[in-house]
């Protein structure tokens, strides 16, 4: 299963000419790690294409709790959605690290919509591509537990943001465990329990660095007990 849908970043999918003028429309920026790019229920003033870093998209329900909906880095597009739709932001969007970004005022992306609908079709394309992954993996973790969902994750941050180190696979997304509760749909208790579960199994190790993933060939038991 694919936690993170987006496996085609908004830039790489663009023909060059096009590619070439939407590099060049934008106005850089920098944030650092934990800086928030985008606020939830924020009016919408402009649209982010990430150049480098990677940053988290989380939104918060009224009790407080974080889903993590996606991780976007390199290549990807944020905050498209609210200027083309005249909506408050739907989603909050936070560096993990530093990022290095082009913004683009809404009116100025509009406009360059209007005259590259090469651009304009490839982020419609994005859009159904992001739909239908959201939809596809709401129906798969509806038939999981949260041990799989946890396994199926861990599994894909290996493959997005996993180093390799001597005791293991390093995760370096740097996600906290409320953020990866927020993920699988569970409690941070529920997801702390099963770390635990994890830990005493030999399966991952912490510590200060983060999470490392000593035995991927059980998460993938785990995960494919319930995808079977």
């Amino acid at each position: 299963m694919t936690q993170f849908e987006d496996q085609v970043p908004f830039v790489a999918r663009l023909e060059s000419d096009d590619r070439q003028t939407l590099l060049r429309s934008g106005s850089p920026l920098a944030f650092p790690a934990r800086h928030v790019l985008l606020r939830e229920h924020e009016p919408s003033t402009h649209v982010l294409v990430l150049l480098s870093g990677w940053a988290k998209v989380t939104s918060a329900a009224p009790n407080g709790y974080e889903a993590l909906l996606a991780l976007r880095g390199p290549g990807d597009i944020v905050g498209e959605q609210a200027p083309l739709s005249g909506r408050p932001r739907g989603a909050t969007v936070t560096a993990l690290e530093r990022v290095e970004a082009l913004a683009f005022d809404a009116v100025v992306f509009g406009e360059l919509l209007d005259r590259r609908p090469g651009i304009a079709r490839k982020l419609l394309a994005l859009t159904a591509d992001r739909t239908r992954d959201s939809d596809r993996r709401r129906v798969q973790y509806a038939s999981l537990n949260v041990q799989e969902r946890l396994a199926l994750l861990l599994l894909e941050l290996i493959r997005t943001h996993g180093e390799e180190s001597p005791d293991g696979v390093q995760l370096t997304a740097g996600l906290s465990q409320s953020e990866l509760a927020g993920s699988v749909g569970a409690s941070r208790e529920a997801v702390a329990r099963l770390l635990k579960q994890l830990r005493e199994r030999g399966i991952v190790r912490t510590g200060r660095r983060g999470l490392v993933v000593v035995r991927p060939d059980v998460l993938r038991q785990i995960a494919r007990s319930g995808t079977t």
